[in-house]
């Protein structure tokens, strides 16, 4: 991954800045996305969202499109699309089908432990004892919270619905692992719209699949939110941030997604969690803190 000196250097907030709007983005995003699968279905979701993010994307960037060369990155971009957002969000989807949006966004407190693992095991970066074992017990709390879900009307069948969203932030890993890879020979905007347009036609039997297409002003106003701010908007935003910051100090950032949905969850969604499964989540939490106290070491 390449980096701009003069944001690292001078300490430029433009990245943070960016990275901190789009996990907020992320954040909400469970929230809505809970209204408008119950309106729509997880797959015409998921494809309208890739639609609408296109869309806007060869608006505003066409010319980038003609002039983009693939050389022998292909097999690496299809490994990009197939993560992200063909596996992702095809898990997520389902995932916020059956279980609620606090809950789904408490386990994303996993994703940058998982980015961790991944470095480790592709990139041969090496970490302390201490943040190994962050990493486990931020598991443990994942796993806590699994097991301590009940059935209710947010959450219909909050196992299988969590293990999709573990399953989810597994791909999600797999998207930033590869993205410190292409992200120095094509532009941020560039490949997020690349990924969109890939989810466009891998979704495209799922939106046709949908029964109906009738359903509130709200859902829809919800569903250009997501296809657009959400999908295109912050994911640009984080390609942008995370070319011009250390991965360590952005994944800092991906640690409020939770926080952002598990208050949007209670606030907005006015769902609930029992006393079992918030000591779950500040397991979580302690276990992610631990393991951003000490650095990562490369070999």
């Amino acid at each position: 991954m390449t980096f701009k000196e003069s944001d690292t250097r001078q300490g430029s907030w433009w990245p943070s800045a960016a990275l901190l709007l789009a996990v907020f983005l992320w954040g909400s995003s469970y929230a809505a996305m809970k209204v408008v699968v119950a309106s729509f279905g997880p797959m015409p979701t998921v494809w309208a969202r890739m639609v609408a993010a296109s869309i806007l994307f060869l608006i505003l960037g066409w010319r980038h499109v003609v002039q983009i060369r693939l050389g022998k990155d292909w097999k690496w971009l299809l490994l990009l699309f197939f993560c992200q957002p063909c596996m992702y969000f095809l898990c997520e989807g389902f995932a916020l089908n059956a279980t609620s949006s606090a809950q789904a966004g408490m386990i994303s407190a996993i994703l940058p432990l998982m980015v961790m693992v991944g470095a480790y095991v592709v990139l041969h970066e090496t970490n302390t004892l201490i943040t190994w074992a962050g990493c486990l017990l931020s598991l443990g709390g994942v796993i806590w919270l699994t097991l301590e879900s009940v059935p209710t009307r947010a959450a219909p069948n909050p196992l299988l619905g969590n293990l999709l969203e573990v399953a989810a932030m597994g791909f999600a890993a797999g998207y930033m692992l590869l993205m410190r890879r292409l992200s120095g020979r094509y532009s941020p905007f560039v490949l997020t719209g690349m990924q969109c347009m890939a989810g466009s036609l891998f979704f495209l039997p799922g939106g046709l699949s949908a029964v109906t297409w009738q359903a509130p002003v709200e859902s829809y106003v919800l569903l250009v939110y997501l296809g657009t701010l959400v999908t295109l908007g912050a994911f640009g935003l984080y390609n942008w941030g995370i070319s011009r910051v250390p991965a360590g100090r952005a994944s800092v950032f991906v640690n409020l997604v939770p926080v952002i949905a598990v208050c949007l969850g209670v606030v907005v969604m006015d769902e609930t969690l029992n006393t079992a499964q918030m000591l779950a989540c500040a397991l979580v939490f302690a276990g992610v803190l631990l393991a951003q106290m000490s650095p990562p070491r490369t070999k």
